[in-house]
């Protein structure tokens, strides 16, 4: 996925998407599998993503610096104790699809060259699964895949509990 406006479209249907979900309360906050966050853990986590990549991220590719990513561990769990904080699914829904929309109007101001220009990731110029070199284009498109990734959990684990409630 390496078109840029189809990149920038399907990176904001995930604000349509937090906009219409609506999960039962008993499954809101329960662990989608063993071991596994919850859906508000799961939306909350999105809503980190996106608010690094517009103070971070963005800001350091349009410097011409390179792309550093946060020890995901540690990260990730600053994302489920803002979930487990007591923030209403309705809140937590609107400011992920809030922050997404400010996300994609950064990226859509952003002209092609910065989109493009080769980049590392936490010191790598290739994706180590396609051989792809980087660029903020690229990123975006891995982050579309990580939403459809968590998307679908969400999906199967609403439905599930929906039908077993």
């Amino acid at each position: 996925m390496n078109d840029i406006s189809t990149v920038l479209d399907e990176f904001e249907s995930a604000s349509k998407w937090a906009r219409s979900l609506d999960v039962a309360g008993h499954a809101w906050n329960r662990p989608i599998a063993e071991g596994k966050a919850t859906i508000a853990g799961i939306v909350s986590h999105l809503l980190n993503w996106d608010r690094y990549l517009i103070i971070y991220t963005i800001p350091s590719v349009l410097k011409g610096e390179d792309i550093l990513f946060p020890e995901f561990n540690a990260f990730n769990l600053s994302a489920y104790e803002y979930a487990e904080s007591g923030v209403k699914q309705e809140r937590l829904l609107a400011e992920f699809a809030d922050t997404r929309m400010e996300l994609c109007a950064l990226l859509r101001s952003i002209g092609e060259a910065d989109l493009l220009r080769a980049v590392s990731v936490n010191g790598a110029s290739h994706c180590p699964h396609t051989g792809s070199p980087y660029s903020l284009l690229y990123v975006m498109g891995e982050f579309v895949d990580h939403d459809r990734h968590h998307q679908k959990q969400i999906e199967l684990a609403a439905s599930a509990r929906s039908v077993s409630s």
